[in-house]
């Protein structure tokens, strides 16, 4: 199940879901029933479920977007996101901030193309505070965001990646909503 939920900081409402299936036929554990009218909601619930994630979240997004829910943000996790999703929001005008995880992602600073790591090596450091730094990039795409590496708390040695969309807002105010997620 994916939810899209709205929070104010101190309290969190659910606003809409979809329960997602495999769209592989053999993980799927029952299949829907040939004489299902495709007018149905089942039919139409059924045939979501089988969508692409990233498809889900934008369908989502939209369906509270007419219903007349607004947001600064939209926080996501590292699994969503992803340059095409972050695209297909900000066509909609719609800000992201999220978890990135160290993939296969490249950004561009100053020239070539670099990875998270290399990143992290290229920046100053602030070791006296959970923000070690923060730097304006482009994704692969062109993308202009704002990278923010952050102590992670669970393992000292390592740090975490926040990505923003919003390049004017600070990294302590990046942080800060990331906990809101």
């Amino acid at each position: 199940m994916l939810t899209l939920g709205w929070s104010d900081g101190f309290s969190f409402a659910p606003i809409d879901f979809v329960m997602l299936s495999s769209a592989k036929m053999v993980n799927r554990i029952c299949e829907m029933n040939e004489h299902v009218s495709k007018r149905s909601h089942g039919y139409k619930h059924r045939m979501e479920a089988l969508s692409r994630k990233p498809d889900a979240v934008t369908h989502l997004i939209k369906r509270a977007l007419s219903a007349g829910f607004t947001a600064d943000y939209v926080l996501m996790d590292s699994w969503f996101t992803q340059a095409p999703l972050l695209r297909q929001l900000t066509t909609q005008g719609l800000h992201i901030i999220g978890m990135i995880k160290d993939i296969k992602q490249r950004y561009r600073l100053n020239g070539p193309l670099v990875n998270l790591q290399e990143l992290y090596r290229m920046l100053p450091k602030n070791t006296t505070s959970d923000v070690h730094g923060s730097v304006i990039v482009e994704t692969a795409c062109g993308l202009p965001v704002k990278l923010v590496f952050v102590h992670n708390r669970n393992k000292r040695r390592e740090w975490l990646a926040i990505l923003s969309t919003d390049l004017t807002v600070d990294a302590a105010e990046i942080c800060k909503l990331r906990k809101l997620s």
